[in-house]
C-alpha cells in the first residue's frame, strides 16, 4: 500500500513538517501519528484492523439506510469565521482585526447573510447551493461537554463517543457498524478511513481498514514481484487456520474488489469538479466507491491544519481562507456529485474538537476555544439554517469568561443521524451512558 498522508492531515503539506501556525502539542500529535503509521505493512494493517469481530446486533439493511461519511476537522476550525454571528456585537468587540465584515457593509469580502443573524466568509460560499436546496444544516455553539483544550483528548473523547472515558478504545462510528447488520452480508469493507492510520471514530468496526489512497490499495513494492509474492503469502498462511488464514483472504479479497472500481478514470455527475489535493481526492474516490455499491457503509476523511495560532489569515490568500476554500470546494463538490442525480443516500457530517477562542490573540490568531460549528448534509436534513441555542459573545455569556459555550451536545446530532438515516437504535451502545435529545436535525 502507497503512503500518501498523515492521518491527522490530509491537506497539501508535508506531514512531518510542523505547521507553523500550530502549537506544539498539535505538531507533536501529527508526528507521532505519522511516524507511527508509515512504517505500517498492509499485512500488519489487515491484522490489526481487520479480525473477524462478533455483531452485536441484527438491525435493518437495506436502501433505507444511508452511508455515512465523517470528515473530521483536525487542529480545532474556527467556527466563528466559518459561521460568522455576525449580529452579535460581542463577536466585533472581541476580533478587530479577524472580524468579516456585515453583509451591509461595501468590504469586498463581507459575509453573505444566512438568516439574518449568522453569514458565510467568501471561501464558505460554494456551499451556498446545498443550502438553499435545503440540504445544509449548520449546527452553532455545538461540540463536547469535555472542557479540555488539548487536541489529544479532545479528538480522543469526542471520537470515542464518550468524555472522560480512559478505557473506552473503540469508535462511536466503529460500534455502530459493529451492533447492526451489514447493508450487503457479502460486503468485504463495510468501513474505510481515507488515512494511514485508522481514525479512533472507526476503531472496533468489522471488516474496517485504513486506505490512504483507495486506487493504490494493494501489496507495496514492484509491481512485477507482486503476483509471486501474492501466491507465497497465500501459501504461507493458508494452513495455519483462523484468523490468520481468514485475514490474508479477506485482504485480498478487498484488493481485488477495489481494483474493479475505476477511482482514476471516476466522472463526477452534476458538473463536480473536485479541489486538487489530498482532500478533493478523497472525497472524489469516495463517491466513486459509494456509487459502485460495493457494501461500504461508512467512509472517514480528515482534513487537517486548523490550528491557527498565529497569522490565522480569515481573507483571500491567507492560511484559514485557504483552509476554508479547500472544505467548501470539496463539500460542494461531493454534493453536486452524489446530490443532483441518482446515487446512494448519503449523510455527510463535518466537525472539529473544539473551537476558537472568541479574542485574537497579540499575533493575529485565535488560541484553543470550546464551542464550535458543526455541518450536516444529505437529503433528509432539515436544511437552509443554522440549528442554535445562542448563548451570546458579550460579557457574562461566555464560557469560563473567553470562549463561545457548548449548547448542543454534538451526540446530540450524531445520534438523530445514527438512529434515523444509519437504522441503528442501539443509540446507549454506541454513545454509552448519554441519553440523546434530537436537535431537529434531519426532516426524514
Amino acid at each position: 500500500m502507497t503512503t500518501t498522508a498523515s492521518h491527522l492531515d490530509l491537506s497539501n503539506r508535508d506531514a512531518t513538517r510542523p505547521d507553523p501556525h500550530a502549537c506544539a502539542e498539535y505538531n507533536s500529535l501529527s508526528r507521532r501519528r505519522f511516524l507511527a503509521a508509515s512504517g505500517t505493512t498492509l499485512g500488519v494493517l489487515a491484522m490489526s484492523q481487520s479480525l473477524p469481530r462478533v455483531a452485536l446486533g441484527q438491525g435493518p439493511r437495506g436502501a433505507n439506510r444511508d452511508v455515512i461519511v465523517s470528515i473530521y476537522l483536525r487542529g480545532a476550525a474556527d467556527g466563528l469565521t466559518m459561521c460568522v454571528p455576525y449580529a452579535d456585537n460581542g463577536y466585533y468587540t472581541a476580533r478587530p482585526n479577524l472580524n468579516i465584515p456585515r453583509p451591509d457593509t461595501t468590504h469586498p469580502e463581507k459575509c453573505t447573510d444566512l438568516d439574518g443573524f449568522f453569514g458565510l466568509p467568501v471561501p464558505m460560499l460554494p456551499l451556498v447551493p446545498a443550502y438553499q436546496a435545503g440540504k445544509l444544516i449548520f449546527v452553532h455553539a455545538c461540540g463536547s461537554t469535555d472542557p479540555s483544550r488539548s487536541h489529544f483528548e479532545a479528538q480522543r473523547f469526542m471520537e470515542i463517543g464518550k468524555p472522560r472515558d480512559l478505557n473506552l478504545v473503540t469508535g462511536w462510528l466503529g460500534r455502530h457498524i459493529e451492533s447492526i447488520a451489514p447493508m450487503d452480508p457479502l460486503a468485504k469493507l463495510r468501513a474505510v478511513g481515507i488515512s494511514t492510520g485508522l481514525q479512533q471514530s472507526l476503531a472496533g468496526g468489522p471488516s474496517t481498514l485504513p486506505i490512504s489512497n483507495l486506487d493504490e490499495f494493494n501489496l507495496g513494492g514492484s509491481s512485477t514481484t507482486r503476483a509471486a509474492r501474492r501466491a507465497a503469502l497465500a501459501d504461507m498462511y493458508v494452513n495455519t487456520g483462523n484468523p490468520l488464514a481468514a485475514v490474508v483472504s479477506t485482504t485480498f479479497d478487498t484488493i481485488d474488489m477495489l481494483n474493479t472500481i475505476n477511482f482514476a478514470g471516476y466522472v463526477p455527475a452534476g458538473g463536480a469538479v473536485y479541489p486538487t489535493g489530498s482532500f478533493g481526492t478523497a472525497l472524489k474516490s469516495t463517491a466513486a466507491l459509494i456509487k459502485a455499491e460495493v457494501g461500504v457503509e461508512a467512509v472517514a476523511i480528515d482534513l487537517g491544519g486548523f490550528d491557527t495560532h498565529n497569522n490565522q489569515g480569515n481573507f483571500a490568500g491567507g492560511f484559514f481562507a485557504n483552509l476554508m476554500s479547500t472544505l467548501a470546494n470539496g463539500m460542494a463538490a461531493f454534493y453536486a456529485d452524489m446530490f443532483t442525480g441518482p446515487a446512494p443516500n448519503v449523510t455527510v457530517v463535518a466537525m472539529s474538537e473544539f473551537g476558537r477562542r472568541l479574542g485574537e490573540n497579540a499575533s493575529n490568531g485565535t488560541d484553543h476555544g470550546r464551542g464550535n460549528v458543526m455541518m450536516v448534509m444529505g437529503n433528509c436534513v432539515n436544511g437552509g439554517q443554522v440549528k442554535r441555542n445562542w448563548p451570546g459573545l458579550g460579557p457574562g455569556q461566555l464560557f469560563e469568561g473567553v470562549d463561545l459555550d457548548v449548547t448542543i451536545d454534538y451526540r446530540n446530532v450524531l445520534a438523530e443521524v445514527v438512529q434515523n438515516r444509519l437504522g441503528n437504535a442501539n443509540l446507549a451502545h454506541v454513545f454509552p451512558d448519554f441519553a440523546p435529545q434530537f436537535q431537529g436535525v434531519l426532516s426524514c
